[in-house]
């Protein structure tokens, strides 16, 4: 994929959702050990502070539930990644090591408690990406999962077809120790406002700077679903 993909909302989603994208480059995946260092306590953190609380009272988890209510998904049947980690996480689950930039990500998207898509920039095709509802029979192989559908759900489309989704990530475009540039694509609903979404995707380029892996230069896109 080119330098930069132009990245697009398709119709029937405008103001049901915002996206805030960050590219790395110069990336060198490690086992992310000086991420654990923080991640790990974080984790134990958040645990002990909600253990006792039902997930749809925790303060921050609404947003990403409104997310999949604009498209008309129940979340408690389909959940957002984040949701699905924080509930690993109360459950006193330990959470999956992968590598530097993918533990990355699930710590950010711990911390917002938002879905946050991250793939592999040469492993994506052409120079446009959009966000659309998926049409029937519309799918990718997920990562250790089935085949996941998209059909009336977000998905993300290159050129090749579907390749990510608020809810799962796909194998064509999964993070290796070979991945030197990615794609980090952070969904919101659309009530989010733009100056807190910036601060979530400055937040995350920052800590993909520190623990993704070598020393990437990270930049942020323009926002969009203005």
């Amino acid at each position: 994929m080119s330098l930069e993909p132009h990245i697009k909302i398709g119709q029937g989603l405008e103001k049901k959702v915002r996206l805030a994208s960050i590219i790395a480059e110069g990336l060198e995946i490690d086992d992310g050990a000086s991420l654990w260092t923080i991640f790990q306590p974080f984790g134990d953190e958040l645990a002990a502070r909600y253990r006792d609380k039902a997930i749809g009272d925790i303060p921050g988890i609404q947003p990403a539930r409104r997310l999949y209510h604009a498209i008309g998904i129940d979340p408690t049947k389909i959940r957002p990644s984040s949701e699905a980690l924080l509930r690993r996480v109360i459950k006193g689950l330990s959470l999956h090591r992968i590598n530097s930039l993918v533990d990355t990500i699930n710590f950010c998207s711990l911390s917002h408690l938002l879905p946050i898509g991250l793939y592999d920039l040469d492993r994506l095709e052409g120079e446009t990406i959009i966000l659309r509802a998926g049409l029937p029979g519309e799918c990718f192989e997920g990562i250790d999962k089935d085949t996941v559908h998209l059909e009336g759900r977000y998905g993300l489309f290159d050129s090749a077809g579907a390749f990510g989704s608020p809810t799962s990530d796909s194998l064509r475009a999964s993070i290796s120790g070979t991945t030197r540039r990615s794609l980090t694509v952070i969904f919101a609903p659309y009530e989010m406002d733009l100056k807190t979404l910036q601060g979530h995707a400055l937040f995350t380029a920052q800590e993909i700077g520190r623990f993704g892996g070598g020393h990437p230069e990270t930049r942020i896109l323009e926002i969009v679903g203005r």
